[in-house]
């Protein structure tokens, strides 16, 4: 029962707040509903874990049922994802308080993490998968929220169709793994492993590596990401910190026995991991929009999580899904403490904010610090906890891409740190309000306190060798930065890489690419489909007008008003009839 009502306060939450926002402020219903969802996962994780089943409905084959699961990985999540949420709700209030849309926005931000902790609390694949696709409609709606930017529909059509393609090769993955187990429940799915064939394994992890790959924004379905950043600030924080992205990470540590049964498909989420990191790192590196920096170093650290699930890491993987949760919503709701204050995205109007902003400048160092990786914050221990596990494996390729990663995090962070709170001094602005500030020193407040937490955890525990060699790359990355910056701080350090920067920027040419080939494609077989439409079923309906117009045009013709002709009609055919009737007999 606790489980059901962590779904159900979001979920009610939502459809009250649109059926009376007129009458009580929505961010009543937002607050109280996150809230109270978040008391209740915080008390599940003190419950022995359990799993509850119930037929949904008989189906001739397979029954598909309703059951909430709760152990140590699902109710941690849980925990993590209605605080995030929670704390974005309270900050949503200062932010959106002049957006005519907020109700709205306020009941699909409950309705998103509703759909989340589905994912994260249900003991069936069908109905994760129900839950996995309100979170692609709800982000639909909300990267799209300022519809009258062509910018923010453009960005939200792309997202949606980018992961369905992914969710397609996720619904059969499902289907491959639930008729071979005979149930689409997660333990009994788990349990059939070992009776599997091992192609069945390998076709069907493979599958929801797709829907994986598309949700977690990796290569090569990667590109929607970036663009997502035309919705709020908050968002932003929803869909990257707590929702959505981590989903992907969150279904492969959850089904983590039935991946490794397919050692290949590890193998290939290593290489999009490595591949991913790196040139999303790259990106960042050179992008002047600061929400799409952050966007760009979402996809290199979920990178990084896949990367510790691919060398058999899980507690690690889910060890840096939690602190990036805490620092990625920080940086994101900081962001849009800046953006709001500024009134701009990019980095080059930015600049000598720390004065003007004090509460959004520590609070962002310390978000900064965490996803470059500096000790004492959770970002140091879980990412060193990652490259310990690498080393330990023989993934002497996932061990190489962690470590550039880790230098070239460093310095994208400490480019848009200094150039958006240092250098010459910037726009006249005020700091953020209040209500905007608290969530802000919550959250950095945790990005503290969960890194000398992980110390209690065997795993997450910093292992000499790795700590320091991923802190003296970091410490190489932001040096070689600030020494660039420092020569003239009113410029870009990114100008220095020449040409390169070019292909960076474009995340090499990756979206070009698909214009040329996937785009172009499909509108030719969209043309195709207008054609054939036009051609054969236009004209089948067309030719039926016109054979049922001449048809009424012959009839009409009996129809002429003249009394005599009618009667003799009659006649006629009485005559015939009785004529008929004579002959057949």
């Amino acid at each position: 029962m606790t489980a059901a009502l962590i779904v159900l306060f979001p979920f009610v939450a939502a459809l009250l707040g649109m059926l009376f926002s007129r009458y009580i402020k929505p961010c009543w219903f937002a607050v109280a509903g996150t809230g109270l969802s978040a008391g209740f996962a915080i008390a599940l994780t003190f419950l022995e874990p359990f799993e509850t089943r119930a037929l949904l409905t008989p189906t001739g084959t397979i029954p598909i049922t309703l059951g909430m699961r709760a152990d140590e990985l699902s109710s941690t999540v849980a925990v993590m994802v209605t605080l995030v949420a929670l704390a974005i709700q309270i900050y949503s209030i200062g932010y959106m308080k002049h957006d005519v849309r907020y109700p709205a926005f306020a009941a699909l931000v409950s309705l998103f993490t509703a759909a989340m902790l589905t994912v994260v609390l249900s003991a069936d694949l069908i109905v994760i998968y129900v839950g996995w696709e309100i979170m692609g409609v709800c982000s639909y709606f909300l990267i799209g929220h300022h519809w009258e930017k062509p910018s923010a529909t453009a960005a939200a059509v792309k997202s949606f169709l980018m992961t369905r393609f992914g969710d397609v090769g996720f619904l059969f993955g499902i289907f491959v793994l639930g008729v071979a187990a005979g149930s689409f429940r997660v333990s009994d799915v788990i349990a059939a492993v070992p009776t599997m064939s091992p192609g069945t394994v390998l076709t069907g992890t493979l599958l929801l590596l797709v829907g994986v790959v598309g949700k977690a924004a990796q290569f090569p379905l990667h590109s929607w990401l970036p663009d997502a950043m035309a919705g709020p600030a908050p968002v932003s924080a929803l869909i990257h910190a707590a929702t959505m992205v981590a989903a992907g990470a969150y279904m492969v540590a959850l089904l983590f026995p039935v991946f490794l049964a397919a050692p290949l498909t590890l193998e290939i989420l290593g290489l999009i991991a490595v591949i991913s990191m790196i040139g999303s790192a790259l990106a960042a590196l050179v992008t002047d929009d600061l929400k799409r920096v952050l966007a760009y170093s979402t996809i290199s650290q979920l990178s990084v999580m896949f990367a510790a699930l691919a060398v058999g890491g899980r507690t690690q993987a889910v060890g840096h899904l939690l602190s990036h949760a805490a620092f990625k919503a920080l940086l994101f709701l900081g962001a849009g403490a800046v953006i709001i204050a500024v009134g701009s995205n990019l980095m080059a109007d930015m600049s000598g904010l720390r004065r003007r902003m004090p509460v959004t400048f520590l609070t962002m160092t310390v978000g900064f610090a965490a996803l470059a990786g500096i000790p004492p914050t959770a970002g140091f221990f879980s990412k060193d906890a990652v490259v310990a596990a690498a080393e330990h494996s023989t993934g002497w390729l996932v061990l190489t891409g962690l470590l550039v990663t880790a230098l070239l995090t460093a310095a994208y962070t400490t480019r848009a740190w200094l150039r958006t709170f240092f250098g010459p001094n910037g726009p006249e602005v005020d700091e953020a309000s209040k209500i905007m500030l608290v969530p802000l020193a919550v959250l950095a407040t945790a990005s503290l306190l969960l890194g000398l937490g992980a110390v209690w955890v065997e795993e997450l525990r910093p292992e000499l060798l790795s700590a320091v060699l991923s802190v003296v790359l970091a410490g190489i990355g932001a040096v070689l930065v600030f020494l660039a910056w420092r020569r003239d701080p009113a410029r870009d350090p990114a100008v220095l890489l020449g040409r390169a920067r070019g292909v960076f920027a474009s995340a090499f040419g990756t979206d070009d690419l698909y214009e040329r080939t996937v785009a172009r494609g499909v509108v030719k077989l969209a043309n195709g489909v207008v054609r054939v439409d036009d051609s054969v079923v236009g004209q089948t309906v067309r030719g039926t007008g016109r054979g049922a117009r001449a048809l009424g045009g012959v009839l009409r013709l009996t129809q002429n008003g003249n009394p005599q002709f009618y009667v003799t009609a009659v006649l006629a055919g009485v005559v015939l009839i009785a004529v008929g009737v004579v002959v057949l007999q």
